[in-house]
């Protein structure tokens, strides 16, 4: 009997074989390299990556489906599987040697914007990360600014990770047809980050305060950090609006109200 997809845990199952071959093209996944599959559901990805790497760690809520992927999988090489809630997943337990981690999946919408925030606490111990996400989404991650999809979701990200979108997905490569195109993403953590906080929360602050209010120039959204003073010294001109400033622009802004 099929397994039916459910909606509570956004599931779309990705049949088109054209798109899944494209997709493991991309991640290009080696059987020395520590892979770990968010969400492996019906197993579209994770067999034939385990056919080639042998060996393969995945993440799945739905406890139903774990069962099917274990008899699929058991030929191909070895799976190790965690039932589990990824949004609250340690991926710490993982890192058992020098490896760094592969990280793949195909995100159920209505998680993929905070799991991607939970997985960035990881960073330091993440090689990659390669990505099913809405194309809406996908688009935000790697915007740029004084384009209309900028905004803190891309200050975020981009101060953590090189964002790179690799193909679009149409919906009928899915069952059910999800109601939006997906986008394919890498995500490659920083090694060093080009520009640096000195106060991570206040700089979290001060991009989350500026882009509440984006329509607001700076000298009114900030209006609780920022000085005329302080202002007069800034690169930065306080009638700008969010969206004028790049990451660097916010970590030099951050990094001024630090000082004081």
């Amino acid at each position: 009997m099929a397994h039916v997809p459910r909606k509570r845990f956004g599931q779309h199952f990705l049949t088109d074989k054209e798109t899944i071959a494209h997709i493991i093209d991309v991640i290009s996944p080696k059987p020395e390299e520590h892979l770990i599959e968010i969400g492996p559901g019906q197993g579209a990805l994770t067999l034939p990556v385990l056919k080639i790497a042998k060996q393969l760690t995945a993440i799945e809520l739905d406890r139903d489906l774990i069962e099917k992927l274990k008899t699929a999988s058991a030929p191909l090489g070895t799976l190790t599987l965690y039932s589990a809630d990824v949004l609250n997943f340690d991926f710490e337990i993982l890192k058992q040697d020098t490896r760094l981690l592969r990280i793949f999946g195909n995100l159920p919408y209505n998680i993929s914007t905070p799991l991607i925030f939970h997985l960035l606490t990881f960073h330091a111990i993440i090689a990659d990360m390669c990505f099913m996400l809405q194309k809406e989404v996908a688009e935000r991650l790697a915007a740029t600014p004084n384009t209309a999809h900028y905004g803190r979701l891309s200050v975020m990200i981009q101060y953590h990770l090189q964002v790179m979108l690799l193909f679009d997905v149409p919906p009928d490569a899915f069952r059910p047809p999800p109601k939006v195109t997906s986008t394919i993403v890498r995500l490659i953590p920083h090694e060093t980050r080009p520009y640096t906080v000195n106060n991570y929360p206040l700089f979290a602050t001060i991009v989350r305060e500026a882009f509440g209010q984006r329509r607001k120039t700076l000298r009114n959204s900030l209006k609780t950090y920022m000085s005329d003073a302080m202002w007069s010294v800034s690169h930065l001109h306080p009638d700008a609006r969010a969206e004028n400033l790049s990451v660097s622009d916010f970590v030099i802004l951050a990094n001024q109200i630090e000082k004081g």
